[in-house]
This record gives C-alpha cells, structure tokens and sequence, in this order.
C-alpha cells in the first residue's frame, strides 16, 4: 500500500459532536442498565452513520467521531500502564466543572490490550476501503499534567528526572505506534496542546511554581516527540495537532506560536503539524518560518473555528491562506478546522448541522485554492 498523502488539502482533526444514543448509552452503561457489550453495538452504529457523513461531504480519511471515549485524551492516557486517573474541579476553561486528570503512579509502559487498538479494528471494517483516520493524545500531556503540573506526583515521584521519564514515555509511544501500524493504521495523529502551556503567561507561572523552567521544558517536549517517533513505519503517516484548548466553546491557553515553534517545527518525525489559526490569540503566520526548508512536511492551517456557529467568509479565507505562503510555500499548506467539535462527550455550543456546513466550506475553499484538492 502506498503511503497516503496525507495530511490532505482539506482535512480534520478528529472528534464530531456525539449523538443523543451515545449519551444516552453511555448514561444506561453507568447506571448498570446495558452491558459493556451492548455500549459498543451502540457505539459502532452511531460511528457507522457518522463515518458515512464524513464520506458524502467528501473526507479523503474518516474517524470514529472519538465516539468511543468520553475525553479526547483521558481515555487513551488511562489506558497506559503506570497512570492513575482521579476526579476533580476546575474553574480553567472559565466554568466550573468536574474533570478527570492523571499522575504517573509507577513506570509507565504501553498496553498491548489497549482498548483504542480493538476500537480502530472495529471502525476500520465500518470504514470499508476508505481509510481511517486515528487520533491519539501526545506523550507531552503525560509529561506537563500526569508529572510537571502534578500534585499527586511530586508527592511520590517515580522517576528520578526527566531524562528517565524520556525512555520510558518514548518507549511506550514506540510501541503504541507499532501496535496501531499492526492492526492495519496508516494515517496517526498526536493531539498535543501541552505545548500551548509553554507559552500561555498564565501557565509558565505556574510551571515554575512547580519547580520547572519552562524554557528547558521546551527542549524536553521536543527530544520526548523525537524519541516517540524514532522507527516509526516510512508507509504510515504520523501527524501532529496542537490548539490552545477546545472545551465547550472555551479556550485555555494564549499566544503565540513563536515561544515553541523553532523546536516544535524542526521534529522531522512528523508528515504534517495542524495548528490553531482561528482568531487573534493564535498571533501571526512569522512563526512558520521555522518550518525546515529541505523536508515535505505540510502545514495545515486551522482557519475554521469549531467553537462558534457562524460560518467564515470564503474570500476572508483564501487571503489568510495567502498570507501564510509568503512565510510557507502554497504547496506545502493544507486546510481545516483549528480542533475538533467535540474534544469532550459534551461537544461545542454549535448545532450538528454547522459542523458539516464548516467541513463543506473548508472543501470548497481548499479546491478553489489547490488543484491537487481532491487527490487523496
């Protein structure tokens, strides 16, 4: 199988507002009223109405929707050996909310039984011969919340630096990466937004707070990825994706790209890095420029908003995709939304017909704007 071009002119990062039957499986499952079983017949029909929707408005790869976890990253980190889960309250997004976080308790090492490996078999065979799109949380939010950021952690440390902590973590998304290529993945993205901590004011503070320099957590972000990424198949694409946060319409981090985007852009494990361009926290294009010149790597800008309902101005597009090709060549750029529309089973405050209406425009912008639009 040829390796696909991906990340494709006119994509998605992954994640679809979740159907009331998912809710309302999901509420029976905790209440004792279905089986586990039963939640995944449920879970496998909404995905199999939900990659055919992504196929009518023209996807090159489709996704689960992240129908099947109620986090966008919780669920994948939990699955890990080594990471505790625990409640808590958060006022971070600005409302207050209960949420779920993680620490490492113990060495960290990857599951081969991961429940998401059995997850993308089963959208793969709903998929058919169109290929399938799997979204995994970073190792980096292992690093900055489940040990930097954590309380829990630094009560009872298990590694005795962060170097130590590197192999392990690296290790485990080695053999994750393999894992996904075995059961058949070609196309793999690592949602990463620990990275926007870097460079948010706010967070630094309290980086340093917890005993870190912020500067230096930097270069560990970046040498963590690469060693991630060290052996990863030449046929399979790897992708990254950070945003500034993306939690029922609100936001966490702000600033600009410049702070991280020497190290962040110069992994060349990566095929393609998808980032937030929505609005003015996102600052401007200049930080591309570190883009290395001598790889095929794309960028794909994330100039759609999954946060509000009204649609963007297809003219007001094309010229900001024409602003970033003074800094990176047009062939080397690509389109979508800046996150998901729903990194949470709570979704953004936007109706299920937008989100097919914001993906029909990224296409239509996308194939006006590249001839090659339609080629996947």
């Amino acid at each position: 199988m040829a390796k696909l071009n991906a990340p494709f002119r006119y994509d998605i990062v992954g994640s679809f507002l979740r159907p009331q039957a998912i809710h309302d499986a999901r509420a029976k499952h905790a209440a004792g009223e279905i089986s586990f079983e039963q939640l995944h017949e449920v879970e496998d029909t909404e995905v199999s109405k939900i990659i055919e929707k992504q196929k009518a408005v023209g996807l090159h790869a489709v996704t689960d929707g992240e129908f099947r976890r109620r986090w966008w990253h919780l669920d994948w980190l939990a699955g890990f050996n080594g990471i505790k889960v625990y409640d808590f309250k958060t006022a971070d997004f600005g409302i207050e909310k209960v949420m779920q976080g993680t620490y490492v308790d113990s060495p960290i090492s990857f599951d081969p039984n991961h429940p998401f490996l059995d997850g993308f078999r089963r959208t793969q065979k709903l998929a058919g011969d169109t290929p399938v799109k799997q979204t995994i949380a970073g190792p980096n939010m292992v690093t900055l919340s489940s040990v930097v950021l954590s309380q829990q952690y630094a009560a009872n440390p298990v590694y005795a630096n962060l170097d130590e902590l590197r192999h392990d973590l690296a290790k485990t998304y080695q053999d994750a990466i393999r894992a996904f290529y075995n059961a058949g993945c070609r196309y793999l993205q690592l949602d990463d937004t620990s990275w926007g901590a870097l460079f948010s004011e706010r967070r630094r503070d309290r980086i340093v707070a917890c005993g870190y320099d912020p500067d230096e957590l930097i270069d560990v972000f970046g040498d963590i990825t690469e060693e991630a990424l060290e052996g990863r198949p030449e046929d399979m694409v790897i992708t990254t994706h950070m945003c500034k946060g993306n939690f029922m319409s609100h936001w966490l981090y702000e600033g600009t790209y410049e702070t991280i985007a020497r190290r962040l852009l110069g992994i060349r494990g990566f095929d393609g890095f998808f980032l937030e361009y929505d609005d003015e926290r996102s600052g401007s294009f200049e930080p591309l420029r570190h883009l290395p010149a001598d790889t095929d790597q794309r960028v794909v800008l994330g100039l759609v908003t999954t946060k509000t309902a009204e649609l963007e101005d297809p003219d007001a597009i094309r010229a900001r995709i024409d602003e970033a090709a003074k800094i990176v060549p047009l062939e080397r750029l690509c389109l979508s939304p800046q996150c998901g529309f729903a990194s949470t089973e709570e979704g953004n405050s936007i109706a299920e017909q937008v989100q097919w209406d914001k993906l029909r425009l990224v296409r239509e912008v996308a194939e006006s704007v590249w001839d090659d639009a339609d080629e996947a």
